[in-house]
């Protein structure tokens, strides 16, 4: 998801992204929050199933409250936002939804220690019962329509069940962060000396 169509310095940005790994070796998702161009908030995670056998889902719940990544309705990422004025959740542009396939492997397989293979190419991706459940902006860069810009609404996205995660989501949500987190940004101190704000907003933690 992303604020900007072409992917402008100041977007707010939301990412699924699939990192690959050397053949045989299970395949890695990276999530990724963007605020006004600021991103650098990773988290990857190893699956429970090879993604390129079946059709799996793939969910982002949006709303003035929190983001929550989910794969399957299990629940791998929460981002809570803070009841202050703050710099890091993405809240004021409307984004649209977009998949691309493109060549990151400078960095993104191994830490780019496996490369393309572009004998293996044409690469494909195919996506079925594609839903957007959402607050349509009208097309327009202004203001946002009182529906889309209301911190509570009718849509049931707006509504209190959907401001945290339930019991069930957060009991998935500590197993995976106990069992299949790889990297988190969080916890990284070589880059983040000082733990970020929106990291001690969490309801589950990977320790």
């Amino acid at each position: 998801m992303c604020s900007d169509l072409d992917a402008a310095p100041q977007r707010d940005e939301l990412d699924f992204e699939f990192l690959g790994n050397r053949t045989g070796e299970p395949y890695i998702i990276q999530t990724n929050v963007y605020r006004s161009g600021v991103g650098g908030r990773e988290m990857r995670h190893s699956l429970w199933f090879d993604p390129t056998a079946d059709f799996h889902s793939y969910s982002i719940l949006w709303n003035p409250k929190q983001i929550v990544f989910f794969v399957d309705k299990v629940a791998i990422r929460e981002y809570r936002n803070s009841d202050k004025p703050n710099l890091f959740f993405p809240i004021a542009k409307p984004m649209y939804v977009f998949s691309s396939i493109w060549n990151a492997d400078d960095w993104a397989t191994r830490g780019g220690l496996e490369k393309t293979d572009w004998t293996k190419g044409p690469f494909v991706s195919s996506y079925s019962d594609f839903t957007a459940d959402a607050c349509a902006w009208g097309g327009t860069a202004g203001p946002a329509p009182p529906a889309c810009a209301a911190v509570t609404g009718d849509s049931w996205w707006d509504q209190p069940p959907a401001w945290a995660l339930d019991k069930g989501q957060r009991q998935d949500a500590g197993w995976v962060a106990r069992n299949l987190v790889i990297y988190d940004y969080c916890d990284d101190r070589k880059r983040f000396p000082t733990v970020p704000e929106e990291c001690k907003l969490r309801t589950t933690t990977t320790s």
